[in-house]
């Protein structure tokens, strides 16, 4: 089973909640759905982000499993690396440990600084990426709940009332409010929201 079968999520038929966990779970319950009615309006979200999922629903179950073992993740290719990564002998030095080239925009005082670092611009900047990201934690975990939990509110919630006072709810942090605004809503999409949006409120 790959990185993307095992993806958490959770999909939707209309208002209504079909199966949560694993995409290759979820996936086959979506088909089951699917395969009683195919003009259903199913979504399918991403736990994490609440971006939507898409699947390749042709063909039997077993076709649409088969299909999400193979499928890369987002940004990836399936297919086979290029021929330089493997066939191209390594000379000496350091091995590559998953390092990322790619472009950085500074000033030249920012570079005088960097240079002048231990270990030189790359430690450095690690260091401070590290240090930054220890430091902002709790505001990011925050900030990826509420984006997290307003994009799923958007696609789901956008037509139903409250949703605007409930999103600025979200965003000042006001957890009460929001639960009032979305008490009327359906359920389902109720209780997934809220589920979204629990980071959001934690330190408030």
């Amino acid at each position: 089973m790959n990185e993307q079968s095992r993806k958490q999520c959770t999909a939707f038929e209309g208002s209504r909640c079909i199966a949560s966990g694993e995409l290759s779970h979820v996936a086959g319950k979506v088909k089951e759905v699917l395969d009683e009615n195919c003009t259903a309006a199913v979504l399918i979200f991403d736990d994490l982000t609440s971006e939507l999922v898409e699947v390749d629903f042709r063909g039997t179950v077993k076709d649409v499993l088969k299909r999400l073992e193979t499928q890369a993740p987002r940004g990836e290719s399936s297919g086979a690396q290029p021929k330089n990564d493997r066939s191209v002998s390594r000379g000496p030095g350091r091995p590559k440990l998953g390092v990322v080239s790619r472009e950085v925009t500074l000033l030249p005082r920012h570079w005088e600084w960097l240079g002048s670092q231990p270990g030189g611009a790359s430690v450095a900047l690690r260091k401070l990426v590290d240090e930054a990201r220890r430091v902002n934690s709790g505001k990011d975990r925050v900030r990826r709940s509420q984006e997290s939990a307003y994009r799923f509110m958007s696609a789901m919630a956008g037509n139903l009332p409250g949703f605007e006072e409930a999103s600025r709810a979200l965003f000042t942090g006001d957890r009460k409010r929001f639960e009032e605004l979305t008490a009327s809503w359906p359920a389902d999409i109720r209780s997934h929201s809220l589920k979204l949006s629990e980071a959001a409120f934690e330190s408030r």
